[in-house]
Protein backbone atom coordinates (compact mmCIF):
# COMPACT_ATOMS: atom_id res chain seq x y z
CA UNK A 1 0.00 0.00 0.00
CA UNK A 2 1.51 3.37 -0.95
CA UNK A 3 2.35 5.82 1.82
CA UNK A 4 0.24 8.86 2.53
CA UNK A 5 1.81 12.15 1.41
CA UNK A 6 4.09 13.94 3.83
CA UNK A 7 2.52 16.51 6.12
CA UNK A 8 5.50 18.84 5.84
CA UNK A 9 7.46 18.18 2.65
CA UNK A 10 6.80 18.23 -1.10
CA UNK A 11 7.13 14.97 -3.05
CA UNK A 12 10.77 13.88 -3.19
CA UNK A 13 10.64 13.94 -6.96
CA UNK A 14 10.84 17.72 -6.63
CA UNK A 15 14.34 17.53 -5.11
CA UNK A 16 17.14 19.07 -7.16
CA UNK A 17 19.97 17.11 -8.79
CA UNK A 18 21.88 16.90 -5.51
CA UNK A 19 18.85 15.76 -3.56
CA UNK A 20 18.03 19.06 -1.86
CA UNK A 21 14.30 19.27 -1.27
CA UNK A 22 13.89 22.39 0.85
CA UNK A 23 14.95 24.70 3.66
CA UNK A 24 13.53 25.60 7.03
CA UNK A 25 11.10 23.65 9.14
CA UNK A 26 11.69 22.17 12.56
CA UNK A 27 13.80 19.52 14.24
CA UNK A 28 10.80 18.35 16.25
CA UNK A 29 10.01 14.62 16.49
CA UNK A 30 6.96 15.16 14.27
CA UNK A 31 9.03 16.68 11.46
CA UNK A 32 11.91 14.22 11.80
CA UNK A 33 9.75 11.09 11.84
CA UNK A 34 7.67 12.34 8.92
CA UNK A 35 10.89 13.03 7.01
CA UNK A 36 12.42 9.60 7.58
CA UNK A 37 9.14 7.90 6.70
CA UNK A 38 9.26 9.65 3.31
CA UNK A 39 12.92 9.18 2.44
CA UNK A 40 14.06 12.62 3.63
CA UNK A 41 16.68 13.58 6.20
CA UNK A 42 18.09 16.83 7.63
CA UNK A 43 21.66 17.85 6.94
CA UNK A 44 22.68 21.46 7.65
CA UNK A 45 24.75 23.04 4.90
CA UNK A 46 26.92 24.96 7.39
CA UNK A 47 27.42 25.17 11.12
CA UNK A 48 26.27 28.79 11.21
CA UNK A 49 22.91 30.49 10.71
CA UNK A 50 21.85 29.11 7.34
CA UNK A 51 18.32 27.64 7.27
CA UNK A 52 18.05 23.93 7.97
CA UNK A 53 18.34 21.89 4.74
CA UNK A 54 16.44 18.67 3.95
CA UNK A 55 17.61 16.04 1.45
CA UNK A 56 16.47 13.02 -0.52
CA UNK A 57 19.33 12.00 -2.84
CA UNK A 58 19.01 9.82 -5.90
CA UNK A 59 20.53 7.25 -5.85
CA UNK A 60 20.36 6.22 -2.19
CA UNK A 61 22.98 4.11 -0.41
CA UNK A 62 21.95 1.08 1.63
CA UNK A 63 23.64 -1.84 3.32
CA UNK A 64 22.25 -5.17 2.17
CA UNK A 65 22.56 -7.94 4.74
CA UNK A 66 23.59 -10.54 2.16
CA UNK A 67 26.33 -8.31 0.75
CA UNK A 68 27.80 -7.03 4.01
CA UNK A 69 31.48 -7.92 4.04
CA UNK A 70 33.60 -8.29 7.16
CA UNK A 71 37.31 -8.99 6.74
CA UNK A 72 38.85 -11.91 8.57
CA UNK A 73 40.95 -9.54 10.66
CA UNK A 74 37.93 -7.50 11.71
CA UNK A 75 35.95 -10.66 12.42
CA UNK A 76 38.73 -11.84 14.73
CA UNK A 77 38.67 -8.48 16.48
CA UNK A 78 34.89 -8.70 16.95
CA UNK A 79 35.24 -12.17 18.48
CA UNK A 80 38.10 -11.25 20.77
CA UNK A 81 37.68 -9.89 24.29
CA UNK A 82 39.33 -6.60 23.37
CA UNK A 83 36.03 -4.70 23.32
CA UNK A 84 32.71 -4.80 25.13
CA UNK A 85 29.59 -3.89 23.12
CA UNK A 86 26.31 -2.49 24.48
CA UNK A 87 23.08 -0.96 23.13
CA UNK A 88 21.45 2.30 24.20
CA UNK A 89 23.62 2.62 27.30
CA UNK A 90 25.19 6.00 26.46
CA UNK A 91 23.41 7.51 23.47
CA UNK A 92 24.29 11.07 24.49
CA UNK A 93 28.01 10.47 24.49
CA UNK A 94 27.89 8.45 21.26
CA UNK A 95 26.27 11.29 19.33
CA UNK A 96 28.57 13.81 20.96
CA UNK A 97 31.53 11.60 20.06
CA UNK A 98 30.35 11.62 16.43
CA UNK A 99 30.23 15.41 16.48
CA UNK A 100 33.71 15.70 18.00
CA UNK A 101 35.42 13.04 15.87
CA UNK A 102 38.82 14.05 14.42
CA UNK A 103 38.39 16.12 11.26
CA UNK A 104 34.85 17.16 12.18
CA UNK A 105 35.52 19.66 14.95
CA UNK A 106 34.29 23.03 13.70
CA UNK A 107 32.92 21.41 10.53
CA UNK A 108 30.38 18.90 11.80
CA UNK A 109 26.80 18.77 10.56
CA UNK A 110 25.88 17.71 14.11
CA UNK A 111 25.07 21.13 15.46
CA UNK A 112 23.89 21.48 19.09
CA UNK A 113 20.31 21.70 17.80
CA UNK A 114 20.73 18.47 15.84
CA UNK A 115 22.22 16.71 18.84
CA UNK A 116 19.34 17.80 21.08
CA UNK A 117 16.80 16.68 18.46
CA UNK A 118 18.24 13.17 18.17
CA UNK A 119 18.56 12.85 21.94
CA UNK A 120 14.84 13.65 22.10
CA UNK A 121 14.15 10.95 19.49
CA UNK A 122 16.19 8.54 21.60
CA UNK A 123 14.12 9.38 24.67
CA UNK A 124 10.99 8.63 22.62
CA UNK A 125 12.40 5.26 21.49
CA UNK A 126 13.13 6.15 17.86
CA UNK A 127 16.90 6.67 17.95
CA UNK A 128 19.41 4.08 19.14
CA UNK A 129 23.09 3.65 19.72
CA UNK A 130 25.66 0.88 19.81
CA UNK A 131 28.52 1.58 22.20
CA UNK A 132 31.95 -0.05 22.10
CA UNK A 133 33.99 0.04 25.29
CA UNK A 134 37.71 -0.47 25.82
CA UNK A 135 39.09 -0.73 29.34
CA UNK A 136 35.78 0.64 30.67
CA UNK A 137 35.99 3.78 28.52
CA UNK A 138 33.79 4.64 25.52
CA UNK A 139 36.00 3.79 22.54
CA UNK A 140 33.53 4.24 19.68
CA UNK A 141 29.99 3.82 18.54
CA UNK A 142 27.27 4.34 15.98
CA UNK A 143 23.75 5.76 16.18
CA UNK A 144 20.71 6.04 13.96
CA UNK A 145 16.95 6.30 13.66
CA UNK A 146 14.61 3.31 13.80
CA UNK A 147 11.05 3.20 12.44
CA UNK A 148 9.52 -0.25 12.01
CA UNK A 149 11.95 -2.26 9.89
CA UNK A 150 13.95 0.80 8.79
CA UNK A 151 17.23 1.74 10.44
CA UNK A 152 18.77 4.96 9.17
CA UNK A 153 22.42 4.84 10.28
CA UNK A 154 23.47 8.43 10.88
CA UNK A 155 27.08 8.57 12.07
CA UNK A 156 29.85 6.68 13.84
CA UNK A 157 33.10 7.53 15.59
CA UNK A 158 36.11 5.91 17.24
CA UNK A 159 38.72 6.83 19.80
CA UNK A 160 40.41 3.42 19.67
CA UNK A 161 41.34 1.70 16.42
CA UNK A 162 38.60 -0.57 15.02
CA UNK A 163 36.02 0.50 17.60
CA UNK A 164 33.65 2.10 15.06
CA UNK A 165 34.04 -0.88 12.75
CA UNK A 166 33.15 -3.26 15.57
CA UNK A 167 30.13 -1.08 16.36
CA UNK A 168 28.94 -1.24 12.75
CA UNK A 169 29.38 -5.02 12.49
CA UNK A 170 27.48 -5.49 15.72
CA UNK A 171 24.73 -3.12 14.54
CA UNK A 172 24.20 -4.89 11.20
CA UNK A 173 24.12 -8.33 12.80
CA UNK A 174 21.73 -7.09 15.49
CA UNK A 175 19.37 -5.52 12.93
CA UNK A 176 19.30 -8.71 10.88
CA UNK A 177 18.45 -10.78 13.95
CA UNK A 178 15.67 -8.36 14.91
CA UNK A 179 13.99 -8.59 11.48
CA UNK A 180 14.88 -5.20 9.98
CA UNK A 181 14.75 -5.07 6.19
CA UNK A 182 16.24 -1.70 5.23
CA UNK A 183 19.51 -0.14 6.44
CA UNK A 184 19.87 3.36 5.03
CA UNK A 185 23.31 5.03 4.96
CA UNK A 186 22.20 7.91 2.69
CA UNK A 187 25.29 8.25 0.48
CA UNK A 188 27.86 5.75 -0.75
CA UNK A 189 31.51 6.27 0.20
CA UNK A 190 34.62 4.23 -0.74
CA UNK A 191 34.72 2.88 2.83
CA UNK A 192 31.09 1.72 2.89
CA UNK A 193 31.41 0.31 -0.64
CA UNK A 194 34.26 -1.90 0.60
CA UNK A 195 31.88 -3.22 3.24
CA UNK A 196 29.38 -4.16 0.54
CA UNK A 197 27.08 -1.14 0.58
CA UNK A 198 25.34 -0.34 -2.69
CA UNK A 199 23.52 2.62 -4.25
CA UNK A 200 19.97 1.99 -5.45
CA UNK A 201 17.54 4.27 -7.34
CA UNK A 202 15.50 6.51 -5.07
CA UNK A 203 12.29 5.03 -6.47
CA UNK A 204 13.38 1.55 -5.37
CA UNK A 205 14.42 2.90 -1.98
CA UNK A 206 11.01 4.52 -1.47
CA UNK A 207 9.19 1.29 -2.36
CA UNK A 208 11.26 -0.66 0.14
CA UNK A 209 10.91 2.11 2.72
CA UNK A 210 7.10 2.09 2.53
CA UNK A 211 7.09 -1.64 3.33
CA UNK A 212 9.82 -1.44 5.99
CA UNK A 213 8.24 1.25 8.17
CA UNK A 214 5.05 -0.82 8.50
CA UNK A 215 6.84 -3.85 9.96
CA UNK A 216 6.18 -4.71 13.59
CA UNK A 217 9.80 -5.04 14.64
CA UNK A 218 11.74 -3.17 17.31
CA UNK A 219 15.38 -2.38 17.95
Amino acid sequence: MPQLPSEYFPPVGEADAEGLIGFGGELSPEWLLDAYRHGIFPWPITDFDAPLAWWSPDPRAVIEFDRFHVSRRLRRTCRSDRFEVTHDVDFRNVIRGCAMAPGRIGHTWLTPEMIDAYIHLHELGFAHSVEVWHQHELAGGVYGVSIGGLFAAESKFHRVRDASKVALVHLIEHLQRRGFTLVDIQQLTPHTARLGAVAIPRAEYLTRLAAAVELQVTF
